[in-house]
């Protein structure tokens, strides 16, 4: 965490109100100014090319990810979503498999493994980190568990110590969904590379985002590569010859070549989110915000890489329509723990099953922190929540 020498006081900086509508949640059209020509020289190599479907710009953007990531073998996959449906088809679960998860996630994680069959089991977050209370997971595990699929959430690595030792002594495989945190470590080790294997988006609000969908799949083990490999273009190795039953997932070249570009800028863009995180932290503080507001908890052993700065506030609703009214925008990660989702009320969880996630859902909102982000607009968004919680 920055000093607070490295950034203005609440005493140096006036109180800023923003114009209505002046401040994005998330700036990608800044990102595209920084690196405009790259972009355009990246996508007019492919158009001159016409290889559009897997071919040379996949295989390179696939050498950078395993190399990012320290996973021996990465496969790329048309969207964050169908990495997970087929690091699942991988492990052959069948209807009846239990995989056990966290509600308090993107719908995705859930939703890949009801589709092939299997029954999401969840288990309720550590109300510090917000992913999945590993004390809780060896409970949940029955004799028809087949995976444990952690996320790591907002950023931030989930307890990488304690899931792969219960997964390793009850011989269980783990998939990381790593949708939102490429880049984040765990005692030095990148996320991706510490289960069987690892999920990624490149969906465009990511920190590694292409201009439409896309995904990745991690791992070492070799032969799961070659049967995702498979799996992802209908289970084809030679033409009209079909050796298991998969699917149509493949990542476009042109969204290889421009996540290609944009790996290159990840690091720094990284850089810029924990910069922007540690000017939180001084403000927040500074302007004596402490006890309204809890920030992100990060674990020593733990790099986070703040796709989301995901704070949790008393009067939630209240102040967002404060800070809306201020030009202010704010999300809300999730408004809904899965379990409470129509879609996953065959189930059967009722109100109250985890009530750690359910609070999450009503307390937690996330503000901006993208790398573009001026300390002037951080100062104005804090001081905002500051005048927010003054005149209750």
């Amino acid at each position: 965490m920055g000093s607070k020498a490295s950034f203005h006081t609440a005493e140096d900086t006036p109180k800023l109100k923003l114009p209505v509508a002046s401040l994005a949640f998330l700036d990608l059209k800044a990102q595209f100014a920084e690196i405009r020509e790259e972009i355009l020289l990246a996508v007019t190599g492919v158009l001159e090319s016409q290889h559009f479907i897997l071919g040379p710009e996949i295989e390179m953007f696939e050498r950078e990810i395993s190399e990012h990531t320290g996973a021996r073998f990465a496969i790329g996959c048309a969207s964050g979503s169908d990495a997970l449906l087929l690091a699942l088809l991988a492990l052959e679960l069948k209807p009846g498999d239990e995989v056990i998860t966290t509600p308090f996630t993107f719908v995705a994680t859930a939703g890949a493994i009801a589709r092939i069959g299997a029954k999401p089991v969840f288990v309720d977050i550590d109300s510090a980190t917000f992913n999945i209370d590993a004390a809780q997971i060896e409970n949940a595990i029955t004799s028809r568990t087949r995976a444990i699929l952690p996320v790591h959430l907002f950023g931030m690595a989930a307890d990488m110590d304690a899931i792969p030792e219960i997964a390793a002594k009850r011989k269980l495989p783990v998939i990381e969904d790593a949708a939102q945190s490429i880049g984040a470590r765990y005692r030095g080790e990148a996320v991706g590379s510490l289960g069987a294997m690892g999920c990624f988006s490149f969906f465009p609000s990511k920190n590694l985002g292409g201009a439409g969908d896309g995904g990745m799949i991690t791992t070492n083990d070799q032969a799961l590569a070659e049967r995702l490999r498979l799996l992802r273009v209908h289970g084809s190795r030679k033409k009209y010859e079909y050796e298991i039953v998969g699917i149509n997932s493949r990542l476009d070249a042109l969204q290889a070549a421009i996540l290609r570009v944009k790996l290159r800028h990840l690091e720094a863009w990284t850089e810029g989110r924990r910069r922007n995180a540690n000017r939180y932290r001084v403000l927040f503080a500074d302007l004596g915000l402490t006890d309204h507001a809890t920030l992100p908890c990060v674990p020593a052993e733990r790099t986070h890489v703040y796709n989301q700065f995901v704070i949790q506030v008393a009067g939630r609703e209240a102040l967002r329509t404060f800070l809306k009214e201020r030009g202010i925008p704010t999300e809300i990660y999730y408004p809904s723990p899965l379990h409470l989702e129509r879609a996953f009320q065959y189930l059967g969880y009722k109100s109250g099953a985890f009530p750690v996630a359910e609070a999450a859902s009503k307390q937690t909102m996330a503000i901006p922190i993208y790398p573009e982000l001026r300390e002037d607009q951080q100062h104005a968004i804090v001081s905002a929540i500051a005048e927010f919680y003054e005149t209750l």
